[in-house]
């Protein structure tokens, strides 16, 4: 599935796409500097800054990032971003959008680490049908750590009275964010193997990675 978006858009369409969404965090970022609203600058201006982490990684690394990878990326904080924007709280299943497109994002980084490892050291075999559940694993335990961060967050705002960009909103919010995560882990591990384990293979022909 994950391949067949890829080839229903043209590079030149992901970077449009992705240079679209970058412009309207700059908006974003500026309208909420305009009416005082801290959050929205600060999660703006944080997910503005990871949009370019493929470009700088290419340009300052000569990695090769598909540009669907860009895009994948691009979209996943601009949709949280949105979210935090007020979407969140005016549309029931953004939040679910937002945690399964995330943590679709977080597994790729995951199988592309694994897979690093899987094919340069040769004392370590890893099956592929084990490469599932670790993504599912990955993912639930990256959403822990990120949950506890977010809790860690909400007892810092109580005590000093100072809004935080990040809040949780109860255990049952909580637990649906992690069945969301394992969902777009899932997605990534069912799907997008075939396509990560190609961009995985042209980034890493290109690190210095010894034998």
């Amino acid at each position: 599935m994950i391949r067949r978006l890829r080839a229903a858009l043209p590079p030149a369409t992901k970077r449009g796409l992705a240079r679209s969404m970058q412009a309207v965090l700059v908006v974003l970022i500026g309208y909420g500097a305009w009416i005082g609203e801290p959050k929205a600058v600060t999660n703006g201006t944080a997910a503005l800054a990871i949009t370019f982490a493929p470009a700088v990684i290419e340009r300052n690394y000569r990695v090769p990032i598909d540009p669907f990878l860009a895009f994948w990326l691009t979209t996943a904080v601009f949709l949280h971003t949105l979210g935090s924007a007020g979407l969140y709280a005016s549309v029931g299943w953004w939040d679910h959008v937002t945690h399964a497109t995330s943590a679709s994002v977080v597994a790729a980084i995951g199988y592309v680490a694994v897979r690093a490892v899987d094919a340069h050291h040769e004392e370590i075999r890893l099956p592929r049908r084990f490469f599932v559940v670790f993504l599912v694993a990955f993912v639930l335990a990256f959403g822990v750590v990120w949950e506890l961060f977010e809790f860690g967050l909400d007892v810092f705002a109580a005590r000093t009275g100072i809004a935080m960009p990040l809040a949780q909103h109860g255990l049952e919010d909580t637990v649906k964010d992690l069945v969301f995560n394992s969902f777009g882990a899932l997605l990534v591990g069912v799907w997008g193997q075939a396509y990560l384990t190609g961009v995985g293979e042209r980034a890493l022909n290109r690190l210095p990675l010894d034998d």
